[in-house]
Order: C-alpha cells, then structure tokens, then sequence
C-alpha cells in the first residue's frame, strides 16, 4: 500500500476500537443490500447536485468566453464528483448521505476511522467505476468479496460496516432461587 512498512509491535491509536481486554474489534460488514441502497442514494444525490451545479455555472458565465464556460463546468464536476464526497466522508470519519440515512460506516481494515486519503481513493476509483462503468465493477466486486468491498475499498483498504449493531451477548447464568431469599 501507500503506507510505511509496519514497526515489529503493533501501535494502537486512540481511534483503534478496543474492548476492555484491548483486543481491537472486527466489526460485521454491511449487507450487501445495504450498500447498494446506500450507494443508489448516493447516486442520485450527486446526479442532482450535478445538474444544479451545471446549471448554476452555465448561467454565471453565460454571455462570456466559451473556454471560460467549459472549464467552469469542468471544475464543478471535479467539486461534485471527488471534493464533495471525500469532504463529506472525511468530515464525518466515513459517512456519506446514503450511508448516513441507513446507518453505515466506511472504516479501515483493521477497523478504524478514515483519513482523507482513504476517502479521497475511495472517491477517484469510486467514480471510474460506479458512473462511467454503470456500477458494474462495483456491484461484482461487492458480491464476491468476503466484506463486500468494491474496487475503491480495495484500493483504500476499507470496508463498510453496519454501524447500529448489536452485541450478541450470552444469556447471565440463572441464579438459584435460594440465592434470591
């Protein structure tokens, strides 16, 4: 990857997930379900915020050099496709709209929150292969990994998980009744 070889002991950060015994968590995967959902969202928030933002720029430089307009447009995409989502992710350690409205995380591999170059990865391959691909590398990827990653998660070294989960916790031992005298 992009990083520097690891030292010979594991450092835990303070944004490591690590129970009381510290042992760092393996959060379950989001369904896959779950992602597609999540990314429609996604998709269809960004075609909107496209046609707003084209509209926008082709009316503010109406009636000026054509070059100006083009490359206007052309700056705008760039904000509504890469800037906007990794600001978005990376401000909210993993979340986008979709992932927001049905309760998923992007985190690391190992678990933890995101950096602005995981979001930032996930948003330059995410973009390659959900809008000019269709979402077909994505959506194969996604079902034949075994976290449900798509090509950008492979890329980033994230997963998305479900963020609202619950504990599966065995039933406390049962006292006996003597005990409750």
């Amino acid at each position: 990857g992009m990083t520097s070889p690891a030292p010979e002991y594991a450092t835990l950060t303070d944004d490591d997930l690590v129970t009381g015994e510290a042992v760092a968590l393996d959060l379950p995967a989001a369904s896959f379900g779950s992602r597609i959902a999540s990314g429609l969202i996604d998709v269809l928030v960004t075609i909107v915020l496209v046609i707003v933002v084209v509209l926008l720029t082709s009316t503010l430089t109406s009636g000026t050099d054509q070059a100006l307009t083009l490359v206007s447009i052309i700056g705008s995409l760039i904000t509504v496709f890469l800037i906007f989502p990794t600001a978005v992710e990376t401000l909210t350690r993993g979340r986008s709209l979709g992932k927001l409205a049905l309760g998923l995380r992007t985190v690391r591999d190992d678990a933890g929150p995101i950096s602005f170059q995981h979001a930032f990865v996930r948003a330059l391959v995410g973009f390659v292969e959900i809008y000019p691909l269709s979402g077909v590398p994505a959506f194969f990827s996604a079902l034949v990994s075994a976290r449900g990653k798509r090509l950008g998660d492979h890329a980033a070294g994230t997963y998305v998980i479900r963020e609202r989960y619950t504990l599966q916790l065995p039933p406390p031992a049962m006292m006996p009744w003597e005990l409750g005298e």
